[in-house]
């Protein structure tokens, strides 16, 4: 199987926050899995420049949350999507304080732990996550395979400094 991966080139991204529309549409408004932080106003040369950053979970090689789960909720699957089983989890929130990207979040209502799944309900259907889907106006989502994402970056990066 190959290795599903999901790359947000952070120097591309503007901050028009589709990634968390996109989400939020694919799960009826009910969780938002990806959000953009800005860094800002930093004064840059002679203006003032704003960063955004995409925050989502990072589907890790070795997920240190799969790894703290006392109820093994959170499993890796073989092409590289980390899932997080919804009726496992007892909200203990040790998988929240193990995330080094601070990309789980807890439903207090349902009292469960929260995070991108990678859209694998589309992913298993030969679609692409909702974020990633070409809705993104800067396209600095992909998804697939790692190298083939880096390629098409390192072009773009390549392209952007001829200009």
């Amino acid at each position: 199987m190959s290795k599903h991966t999901l790359v947000i080139d952070h120097e591309m991204c503007w901050g028009c926050r589709t990634c968390e529309v996109a989400c939020k549409q694919e799960y009826d408004y009910q969780a938002k899995f990806i959000h953009v932080e800005e860094y800002g106003p930093k004064w840059v040369g002679d203006k003032f420049e704003y960063f955004h950053r995409p925050m989502v979970c990072r589907h890790c090689d070795e997920p240190p949350c799969a790894e703290a789960c006392p109820e093994q909720a959170i499993t890796k699957r073989e092409d590289g999507i980390v899932i997080l089983d919804y009726d496992a989890c007892t909200g203990c929130q040790t998988c929240i304080e193990e995330c080094p990207y601070d990309a789980i979040g807890f439903d207090e209502e349902k009292r469960t732990a929260l995070k991108c799944n990678l859209c694998h309900h589309r992913v298993d259907n030969g679609l692409i996550p909702a974020c990633a889907d070409n809705v993104c106006l800067a396209h600095c989502i992909y998804f697939g395979d790692p190298a083939y994402i880096q390629e098409q970056i390192d072009k773009k990066r390549e392209k952007r400094q001829t200009m």
